[in-house]
């Protein structure tokens, strides 16, 4: 469960476009008050949706090859199969140019209520979904399960939450650094959620396959 988990944190932290957008919000106006909404936001959600999977089995691990353990499983191979079939869909449209979304040119004025509903609209529901169908084998019996999730959120939340912080400490350094990371990211884009659709939906479906067997 832990490989997993720290797999599926690090696929939604590293996600392209929440993090752009993220940016964005960071260079508008009282941008780290919007910032800091679409962070409580974003972790919100994550932590609300895993404490309610986790509450459903009561705490405890599902039984091994139990009807429910083996929904469990069936759907983590649906999510890794459509995690392979949207990045390879991703991939063959590498290279054919495409235009940043309307919304990023309306971030610079909305609210940090605004804000906050978009951290819940660019969460990557998949993977979330992901890592709530891998904590149902959560002990909730153990100090270090408690741990485990809650590291497990911290780094789904890791990327809006280093950039928060250097914008907090370093205001002017993080303008210029993040406008480049932002552009970086912008150009390498649909290679970031290729490369991670298709790992993340190849380790799920290899994982689910060899305890569904």
């Amino acid at each position: 469960m832990v490989l997993d988990l720290i797999l599926i944190g690090l696929g939604i932290t590293l996600q392209p476009v929440p993090a752009m957008a993220f940016i964005l919000l960071l260079s508008a106006e009282r941008g780290v008050r919007k910032g800091l909404a679409f962070v409580l936001a974003w972790l919100g959600c994550i932590v609300l949706v895993l404490a309610m999977v986790v509450l459903a089995t009561g705490g405890q691990p599902l039984a091994h090859n139990s009807n429910p353990s083996t929904v469990v499983l069936a759907v983590k191979l649906a999510l890794g199969l459509g995690l392979v079939l949207y990045g390879e869909h991703r991939r063959r449209r590498l290279g054919r140019p495409r235009k940043p979304p309307a919304w990023t040119a309306r971030l610079n004025s909305v609210s940090p209520w605004t804000a906050a509903g978009l951290a819940v609209l660019l969460q990557p529901w998949p993977l979330v979904a992901a890592g709530c169908a891998t904590a149902v084998d959560a002990d909730l019996s153990h100090l270090s399960t408690y741990l485990v999730l809650f590291g497990f959120c911290l780094l789904a939340t890791a990327t809006q939450l280093v950039m928060l912080v250097y914008a907090v400490f370093r205001p002017a350094a993080a303008q210029q650094r993040l406008g480049r990371m932002r552009t970086w990211m912008a150009d390498h884009q649909d290679q970031t959620i290729v490369v991670i659709c298709l790992l993340l939906g190849l380790w799920l479906v290899g994982k689910s396959i060899s305890q569904l067997v």
